[in-house]
């Protein structure tokens, strides 16, 4: 639960984000080697859950009824955003912010019994998919039955119980200065995974609270299944050193934003990956956003094409991408702001746009199929028209995709400067009609419109020398 999410504007919220991130980088932090994470992770597709708007009963049975959906589709992690009773003191609209936890040890009656939920992970496992929970280790409800110890709490001068930000009136913000607080919160991690199966957090607010707790939390979660895996909703350097698996890719997001709304050059996007690549550690994993709950709809914010425009991106980006539930369907439902204290039906029934799920269901195909996409590697080509185009290689030793995005709303003829282009031909993506057949390193594209293409791995020493020349035309390789 972000700062977007409490009416500040995406672009903005996310221009903080990049400016906190990059003056709080830590010397010697983007030397050091990131931990080393689960396969299973970096060759993932995410699949985030609001399981109050996912049905229309807004319940567990719901997201059971279309597990079977969200297998065909491809996905293979499953994030439900909090499951826990909802406070009622100083709730904020009819429902009230999930990310105010009355009882972190309890479900939501809403959501259905202990039982419904453990159906619903024994059924993701059935089908070969991960669950991860939502955790606010940041803050509780007012009424929260923890309330019963105030010490667990922060205080102003006054020794009044305070949010953790003004502006989020509806939460308190715990003290992880008290070390009694620290083991109420481990041992509720335990139980969740002990008792339940869950394969690991999603953490809310992670910068805000100490990353000395974070990595006490993943020492003793790692004693009952060391192939757990978590994930911070932050852009904190530090944290993936040795507490989380993965971060979220803000500045990445922000770089959409300034890019596809505000008309920035599509070079910005590179600038932006350049800089998260120089200052967090070697390795470090990024889930790749256009679309969440905190923030409007990419469909809204960028217009359906260049929603996918952005999509093509965080799907061939290094990194682990982010579907929001019908974001595959082109839901446009408000999102965001106060739709989180509302319930929003995605319109399964009647979608926006049905023809999208294939786009996406080819996009992840592409990612198992091939694991290129999936390495740390990205080698940023030239082309001729940098405010518009970003193009970029993917590759390991069986397989190279060259990535070409138009990145506005204007047709473009242009050239990518690749020594070596016999042998790409393009990928064939549902949905997605070519403009354009002529043989690359020369192609046209309309408004917004992307291509990928494949060839085999051309034999060492030719990629050797490709590289060589990627080098002297700025291409950035893997640390």
């Amino acid at each position: 639960m972000t700062l977007i999410c409490r009416k500040i504007s995406p672009v903005f919220a996310t221009a903080l984000v990049l400016i906190s991130v990059w003056a709080r980088a830590g010397t010697g932090v983007s030397e050091a080697t990131a931990r080393s994470s689960p396969e299973w992770l970096r060759d993932s597709v995410i699949y985030e859950i609001f399981p109050r708007d996912f049905s229309p009963a807004g319940n567990f049975d719901g997201i059971t009824a279309r597990l079977d959906e969200l297998q065909g589709l491809g996905v293979n992690i499953l994030w439900l955003m909090p499951i826990h009773p909802i406070g009622e003191k100083f709730r904020k609209g009819e429902w009230g912010s999930p990310y105010s936890v009355k009882d972190y040890y309890a479900i939501d009656p809403d959501y259905g019994t202990p039982d419904n939920f453990k159906k619903l992970v024994i059924e993701v496992h059935k089908r070969g998919m991960k669950v991860i929970m939502d955790l606010v280790a940041n803050h509780t409800a007012w009424d929260s039955v923890m309330m019963s110890h105030p010490e667990f709490y922060k205080h102003d001068a006054q020794g009044k119980i305070i949010p953790p930000v003004p502006e989020w009136t509806d939460v308190a913000a715990l003290n992880y200065t008290n070390a009694l607080l620290r083991q109420y919160m481990i041992a509720m991690l335990k139980y969740w995974v002990q008792t339940y199966g869950v394969d690991g957090f999603r953490c809310d607010s992670a910068s805000m609270v100490p990353t000395d707790f974070w990595e006490q939390a993943r020492i003793a979660l790692a004693k009952i299944n060391p192939d757990i895996i978590m994930l911070a909703e932050a852009s904190k350097p530090e944290l993936l050193l040795s507490a989380f698996d993965i971060d979220y890719s803000w500045p990445m997001l922000g770089a959409e934003d300034q890019v596809l709304i505000n008309g920035a050059p599509a070079s910005y996007i590179r600038r932006s990956w350049e800089k998260s690549r120089a200052q967090f550690p070697k390795g470090a994993l990024h889930m790749e956003i256009s679309d969440d709950h905190d923030v409007t709809r990419a469909v809204n914010r960028y217009g359906l094409k260049g929603a996918l425009a952005a999509s093509a991106l965080i799907f061939t980006l290094d990194g682990v991408p982010l579907i929001y539930n019908g974001m595959e369907i082109g839901d446009i439902n408000e999102s965001g702001g106060d739709a989180l204290f509302k319930k929003h039906n995605i319109s399964w029934q009647t979608p926006e746009h049905p023809e999208l799920r294939d786009t996406y269901q080819d996009l992840i195909r592409l990612r198992h199929e091939y694991p290129a996409l999936c390495n740390s590697r990205v080698d940023w080509l030239r082309n001729s028209d940098e405010t518009k185009l970003l193009t970029f290689r993917r590759a390991d030793d069986k397989d190279e995709l060259l990535v070409v995005i138009n990145f506005s709303g204007s047709p473009v003829t242009g050239k990518i400067d690749l020594k070596n282009p016999d042998g790409f031909a393009p990928v064939k993506i549902s949905g997605m009609r070519s403009s354009d057949d002529s043989p690359l390193p020369t192609f046209h594209l309309n408004g917004f419109e992307w291509r990928i293409f494949h060839r085999l791995a051309i034999p060492a020493g030719s990629l050797a020398n490709l590289e060589d020349n990627q080098n002297k035309l700025g291409g950035q390789n893997e640390h």
